[in-house]
């Protein structure tokens, strides 16, 4: 495998560490300002981006993100967990997206509307939509593993970590929806399961939580 192009070459695609160096002072002062609320980052953002191939603060910020970037790209290649970990983390927000958008079927999940605030009025609905059947989702697979431990099944806590909560098959989205329910009171929460998770904990991360699967 060619990986010689991930390096530069002398004089090109190269960090500019003397940049960096003469704009320190400089770096540390907007750090500063942002961190202690004296200017917003978007406002910070328009001051640095104005005229910015002649801004040298500008510049040195990004000379500043490719060594971050560099760094977490030799942490991902050289630390096995890690990758794991990101991999694991980055199946389950795909899983998430992808659940989403089922969930938001109207319209093919397109949102039509150029009002911003009826857009971002759409994309919470969405989302609180979303959360609402994976609460549900959630507590049905509690409800069902519980039912098993009363009838003498062993579960273990790597079973459940590989049960995601975006299930679909047993939701009609094209189904009669009816509030006169909605004065009824809900039984009580119960998140306790009689499963002992330690075992997990004590493994690597990347093995805990729901939706590891994509």
């Amino acid at each position: 495998m060619h990986i010689d192009a991930l390096f530069g070459e002398p004089g090109k695609n190269t960090i500019d560490w003397e940049l960096i160096e003469s704009q320190f002072r400089h770096l540390m002062r907007v750090a500063v300002s942002v961190r202690e609320g004296a200017i917003s980052s978007s406002t910070l953002l328009k001051r640095l981006r104005s005229g910015s191939k002649k801004n040298a603060t500008y510049a040195a910020f990004r000379e500043v993100g490719r060594v971050i970037r560099t760094v977490q790209l030799l942490r991902y290649l050289s630390d096995a967990p890690l990758r794991r970990r990101v991999t694991a983390a980055t199946n389950k927000v795909e899983s998430f997206n992808r659940f989403s958008q089922w969930v938001g079927f109207g319209n093919r999940g397109v949102i039509a509307d150029n009002d911003p605030v009826e857009q971002e009025k759409a994309m919470k609905f969405n989302a609180l939509l979303t959360n609402a059947v994976i609460f549900h989702n959630a507590l049905d697979i509690a409800e069902i593993v519980r039912q098993l431990l009363e009838e003498g099944w062993t579960i273990e806590p790597e079973d459940l970590a590989h049960i995601s909560p975006y299930l679909t098959e047993h939701i009609n989205r094209f189904g009669e929806y009816s509030t006169h329910e909605l004065g009824i009171q809900p039984e009580a929460y119960d998140p306790k399961l009689d499963v002992d998770f330690t075992p997990l904990r004590e493994a690597d991360p990347a093995a805990a939580g729901f939706g590891q699967a994509a």
